[in-house]
Order: C-alpha cells, then structure tokens, then sequence
C-alpha cells in the first residue's frame, strides 16, 4: 500500500517554474529603475541645498529645503515663461487638431490624385529632427519678420513676479512650426480612426441636409473623442519640450521653460538645484497627464495605426 501511494506520488505532475515570465518581469524591472533613476535624480536635487549638491559623497538622506523653487518664482521671472509656455503648447495643439482632422478625413474618404502616396509618406515628414529644419526655420523667420508682425498684449505679473507678453508675433509663428512639426503624426493616427467610422453615418446626415461641416463637427469629431484625446496628448508634449526653435524664435518676454531652464548654465558654473527645479516643474505636467491616460493612449495608437 505505501509503495502505491509513492508512485502515485510520484506520477502527480511537478509544476515548473515559470523561468520565461520571470526573466521578462526582471528585465522590465531593471528597465523601469534604469528609466526612472534620472526622474529622481533631478526631483532629489531640486530639493538639495547647494552643500548637498556639490558634495563628493551622494547624499541620500538630506534636509529638504524649497528654497530653489522660491529663487526660480520670485527671482528669476519663472511664471511668465510659464505662461509663454502653455500658451503656445496649448494653441498648437488646438491648431494641429483641428487641422488634422480635416486632413485625415480628406485622406480617408475623398478621392483625388496623389491621395494614396500623401497617406503614405505622411510619417516620413514626422522623421526629420526639428534640429535638421532650424536653419531653414530661421531663414523665414527673418525674411517675413514673423517675430515682428504681432506686438501682443504686455503684461506684469504682481509682486514683482515678471513681465510678459501674451500672443505676440514669437509665440504665433512658434505655434505655427510646431503644428507644421506634428502635423504627420497626428494624421496618421486620426486616420485609423475615420476608417473605422461607417460611412452610412455621414450619408445619412448628408440625406437629412447637412453640409460638409457639419457633417465633421457633429458626427465625425464627436466620434473621435479618444483619437483626439491621445493625438493631443503627444502634440502638447511635444511642443511643452521642443528647445531647439524656442531657443532661436522667442524673446525674453516670451521664451518658453527648457530656454529658461538653459539659463542656468553659466560662464561661473551650473546652478543645479535652480536647474533641476524649472526641470522638475516641466517633467510634472507631462508626466500627469501620460499616467492618467496611459489606457487611452494604447487604445488611441492600437485604434489608430489600423489600415483603410
């Protein structure tokens, strides 16, 4: 009898260890921690004072201060490149999604010639680095004095916190390239999702009287919700972040966070905790919004990179 219960003891089939999903898990671990680490880097720095900073050994256990973020405020003008910032990060979004969705639903539901090498090559556009187009940029900036054609609106911040301008020439013609700049991506995937939408939906509005806008602006934009949300989502980021064109279009009245944040690197050194601070400051807004939307943008890419 127990030699029976030993073989079917030993019959029992042994669970194996799972050695693929561990190695997967580990490896996004470590990537995750490689990823991560300069994020907190620069947020522990942000809240160093400069003793801290400059010492030989890291210091990871520190006395928090918030003295950088109360010198970048009150010091150094930081709430109107704020403002110049959102300013021109949220009208190139509005811009970029307006036109292209206009652009994608010509794409994908009128016929004319060249209309299937445009859908094609939209991405190659999106493939060249803004740094590649500064020079070109720079020629009509100056020959048609975008920067000039606007005054804007003058405004001073109370307590001594800065002055600014809002929507002068700088910051409109900024707006402009950087629509220009994620114009193809935001078509591409706009387009996955006016395939997707039947088109029996625009021929019954068309039946019952509506026209051509308001067929885009009451049945099809309103079905796109997710697409718009996530096209805005990197169109913002991208122009929230880009250096290169806010570095040599804007003034110091209108120049944007990473120019600012550039300012701290001097002739006399790096102002580090002031850096990491601005730096800290413009990952947050990003960041939020990456982490509460992040099932909206795999939807959003997943739904918009289907083929028509």
């Amino acid at each position: 009898m127990a030699g029976t219960l030993d073989r079917a003891v030993d019959d029992r089939p042994r669970r194996r260890i799972p050695w693929g999903d561990i190695s997967r898990y580990a490896a996004l671990i470590v990537f995750t921690l490689i990823t991560l680490a300069p994020v907190y880097v620069m947020f522990a720095t942000s809240f160093k004072e400069l003793v801290d900073i400059q010492s030989r050994v890291p210091r990871w256990i520190f006395m928090p201060t918030l003295t950088n973020y109360e010198t970048i405020i009150t010091q150094y003008r930081f709430l109107p490149y704020l403002i110049s910032s959102a300013v021109i990060g949220l009208g190139s979004t509005a811009i970029t999604l307006l036109t292209a969705g206009m652009a994608a639903f010509a794409l994908a539901r009128m016929r004319f010639p060249g209309r299937g090498l445009i859908a094609q090559t939209t991405l190659v556009i999106r493939m060249i680095p803004p740094a590649v187009l500064a020079v070109t940029v720079i020629g009509f900036w100056i020959a048609w004095g975008i920067g000039d054609l606007v005054p804007g609106i003058r405004f001073t911040l109370p307590e001594g916190l800065g002055r600014g301008n809002f929507l002068d020439g700088s910051q409109l013609g900024l707006m402009l390239f950087y629509t220009a700049l994620n114009l193809p991506f935001s078509i591409w995937l706009l387009f996955g999702f006016i395939k997707q939408i039947p088109v029996e939906l625009e021929e019954a509005a068309i039946v019952d009287g509506a026209n051509l806008l308001q067929v885009l602006f009451r049945v099809i934009f309103p079905l796109m919700g997710a697409g718009f949300a996530v096209s805005a989502i990197f169109t913002f980021r991208i122009a929230w972040n880009e250096f290169i064109l806010a570095l040599m279009l804007t003034n110091r009245f209108t120049k944007t966070l990473p120019v600012f944040a550039a300012e701290f690197i001097r002739d006399d050194g790096v102002q580090w905790g002031q850096m990491m601070a601005v730096g800290t400051l413009i990952v947050i807004p990003p960041m939020l919004i990456t982490f509460f939307a992040a099932r909206q943008i795999i939807q959003g890419v997943a739904a918009g990179a289907v083929k028509g």
